[in-house]
This record gives C-alpha cells, sequence and structure tokens, in this order.
C-alpha cells in the first residue's frame, strides 16, 4: 500500500502525525509542502485539500485531512501499539489533553495567525512573540497541573498515548519561540523521556528531509 504524508518540518500539527506514524511502525513517503511560501495555497494542493492546511494524508486509496482524525484513523486501522487506551473514561481524558493541546493551545500560535497579527492587524514582532508566549504559557500552566498528578513516565502512565503525541511537538515550538518552559517542570521531565524513544526522536522537525536549520 501507497502511504504518503504532505508535510512541513516545522508544522506542529505534520510532526503530532509523523510520530504516530514512527510508533507505530508505518512507512510512508513525504511531501514538504512549504507553509513559509505559501504552497498550501496551490491549486494542486487546494484541490486535494480544500481547507489548504497539512498534514495531509493518503493511505492506499483514501485521503485525510486534520491531524487528530489522522491518528485516530491510524489507531483504528493499525491499533499496535494503541494510542488511546481502551477504558471509555481514561480514553475520554486522554483525548481531552490533546484537544486542549490542539484546539486551546495550538490554534493561537499557528504560523497563519501569527503572520495575520503582524500583516493584516499592523502589530510589531514583540507584539506577536508576547501573544504566542501568553497563550502557550497559559495552556501549559493547566498541562503542568495534569503532569503534576501523572504516575508513570508519560502524561497517562508509562504507555504513550495521543496527549503525549500532541505535547512534544508544543514543547518544541515553545522551545523555537522561547516561551518559559522552566515554569513547567513536569512537562519538561516527560518531553524528555518522550524524547529519548526513537520513534519519537526520527520524527523531530530537524530531521525531517525539508528541513531547513
Amino acid at each position: 500500500m501507497t502511504r504518503t504524508l504532505y508535510t512541513y518540518w516545522r508544522s506542529s500539527a505534520s510532526y503530532r502525525v509523523r510520530i504516530a506514524l514512527a510508533l507505530k511502525g508505518l512507512a510512508y513517503e513525504q511531501v514538504a509542502i512549504n507553509l513559509a511560501q505559501g504552497a498550501q495555497t496551490s491549486v494542486g494542493f487546494t484541490m486535494m485539500n480544500p481547507q489548504g492546511l497539512i498534514p495531509y494524508l493518503i493511505d492506499g486509496e483514501i485521503g485525510l485531512n486534520q491531524s487528530l482524525a489522522i491518528i485516530e484513523y491510524l489507531d483504528e486501522t493499525y491499533p499496535d501499539p494503541p494510542l488511546l487506551p481502551a477504558d471509555p473514561v481514561r480514553r475520554a481524558r486522554v483525548r481531552g489533553v490533546a484537544l486542549q493541546i490542539a484546539c486551546d493551545i495550538h490554534p493561537l500560535n499557528n504560523l497563519r495567525v501569527l503572520k495575520y497579527l503582524k500583516g493584516e492587524m499592523g502589530q510589531a514582532q514583540a507584539a506577536v512573540d508576547t501573544w504566542y508566549r501568553h497563550w502557550v504559557e497559559t495552556g501549559f500552566a493547566a498541562l503542568e497541573e495534569l503532569a503534576e498528578a501523572a504516575t508513570g513516565a508519560y502524561l497517562f502512565g508509562d504507555a504513550v498515548t495521543l496527549a503525549d503525541v500532541c505535547l512534544v511537538p508544543q514543547m518544541w515550538n515553545a522551545r523555537r519561540l522561547q516561551a518559559d518552559i522552566a515554569l513547567f517542570p513536569k512537562l519538561v521531565a516527560i518531553d524528555t523521556r518522550l524524547n529519548a524513544l526513537p520513534a519519537v526522536a526520527a520524527a523531530r522537525p530537524e530531521r525531517q528531509p525539508d528541513a531547513v536549520v
């Protein structure tokens, strides 16, 4: 089966899907969509994905968008190792944290949002950076409380879950844009353990074919 991921090395959402694919040992080809150059708005890409966002996964004859939907599809289709617990309560809690990151933190510091603040809204770079750090640190404060209650290596015990898959890219992005992650020692410790896993390390942005470092 041919499997293709339309991705960008610095995209947090794409990073999540790369981690999930790597954890499940699924081979795939990468097609780089350069967000900095606006390639996601090209006619060729928007004909395939009208939303004009990445990641976009083609698995055989199936095309899917939105990172969490892609990861849940992968988890249901290729269930080993599972990224969501079998117990419905724990499953809901893992999803809840994943959504905190993917829906409450990440959209406010997405590239297109930051570009709009600086461009159309005429904000100085310092103001844009302050916006970014405020929302990331506000979101991380709530996650730190959850992490303090964690009993195991990761956010939900000793098995990597969807919540961890979402945490790693957001931590990488927070470091890149100089958020004060020292305020969140439990998250830093969990992120360090996750990045020690070969599959997670292989998905890191700087290791991607289109990386510019």
